[in-house]
């Protein structure tokens, strides 16, 4: 069984590498698409809805969701962010068709954020990133491995609950 994942993971990753190499660059995914002023879009109405002046735009503010928790790009941002930080990483290696990747998920970014910063963890979409789950030996998802000064020091498969979160945490921060 792991053969043959590893195969099919292989497979991925080639024809990934093919194909990047005769199409262009697509957008990181999720991505910010333009957005188009809604006051292109409708007619313009004054106070109580009728014709008049246009109401003042609104803008939009975004926040970054959680500084704890990153999504990997590529290669050398794993390199950059994770093999080379000196903040122990977690990494989840995940999949979006994974049931239990989508539950661990969120339980384990917010056990990374309640620790303030003494560990920061790396999201990789084994989709995405193949070369990766290879290089870490990654056969069924959930992964999650523990990184400390560039070393696998810990990792776990499969769903965990809160308090084995913890305490896998607290192991890697020391």
């Amino acid at each position: 069984m792991e053969t043959h994942f590893k195969r099919a993971m292989a497979q991925r990753l080639l024809l990934r590498r093919f194909l990047t190499s005769i199409i262009p660059r697509m957008p990181p995914q999720g991505g910010w698409a333009p957005l188009t002023p809604r006051t292109q879009q409708t007619p313009q109405h004054g106070h109580g809805g009728l014709p008049g002046t246009a109401s003042p735009a609104r803008t939009l503010h975004t926040t970054r969701v959680s500084s704890t928790t990153f999504n990997v790009q590529d290669g050398p941002d794993f390199q950059d962010r994770v093999v080379n930080s000196e903040t122990p990483v977690v990494v989840d290696f995940h999949a979006q068709w994974c049931g239990p990747c989508k539950i661990l998920g969120p339980r384990l970014e917010k056990m990374v954020a309640k620790q303030h910063g003494k560990v920061v963890m790396a999201k990789v979409d084994i989709d995405d990133h193949t070369d990766l789950a290879i290089e870490y030996e990654v056969s069924a998802v959930p992964t999650v491995l523990a990184i400390k000064n560039g070393d696998v020091v810990d990792k776990f498969v499969g769903i965990k609950d809160e308090d084995q979160l913890e305490a896998f945490l607290k192991k890697l921060i020391g």
